[in-house]
């Protein structure tokens, strides 16, 4: 990873994808220390967290998570997660971040040297360009080394730097303890 001491460093953390990333490598990430390594590495300017939130439940398993995020640092982007019925008549949730992520990245951009995009959507791949155009360098951090791969080909090639999640776990990973989201805290 190339960093400058004064550098202007925003994360953007798509919460979902981090998450199955993580997952598929059998490790959790312990947000404290990934949020001391990029204050260690340039200026933060901000550190943001995005995930969709299940309303109505008694307990969601991600709600302790999004609270501790919320009191450490970290900006939290939360939506109420979609329900809906597939063709095959399964209830389903879903939750998409992508165009939060986008308009905050932009906004953004002004202001920041360096983006930090935790993701492997490819969907990206239009906003690593546009923020390229602004000057921004921007780094994609996700995985190859799953089965599968969670890292799109068209974003890994399009970012100034991809960096494989696995490679930073012994800085900010731990062995998966299994069990729901609050675990990756």
């Amino acid at each position: 990873m190339t960093f400058y001491p004064n550098e202007r460093i925003a994360l953007f953390i798509d919460g979902a994808n981090l998450y199955s990333a993580a997952k598929g490598l059998n490790a959790d990430i312990d947000f404290k220390k990934l949020i001391d390594e990029f204050r260690r590495k340039g200026v933060l300017v901000r550190a943001y967290y995005y995930t969709a939130l299940s309303e109505g439940e008694d307990y969601s398993p991600i709600r302790p998570l999004v609270d501790w995020l919320d009191y450490n640092g970290f900006t939290m982007v939360t939506k109420p997660m979609k329900r809906f019925t597939d063709h095959e008549g399964r209830s389903r949730a879903k939750g998409n971040m992508d165009v939060e992520i986008a308009v905050d990245a932009m906004e953004l951009a002004e202001r920041i040297d360096h983006a930090v995009l935790f993701s492997g959507d490819g969907d990206f791949r239009a906003l690593v360009l546009a923020l390229q155009r602004r000057g921004v360098r921007v780094s994609v951090i996700s995985t190859l080394k799953s089965q599968p791969p969670q890292v799109s080909d068209e974003l890994r090639r399009a970012a100034d730097t991809f960096i494989d999640l696995a490679d930073l776990l012994p800085v900010f990973g731990r062995e998966r303890r299994g069990g729901d989201a609050d675990d990756a805290r």
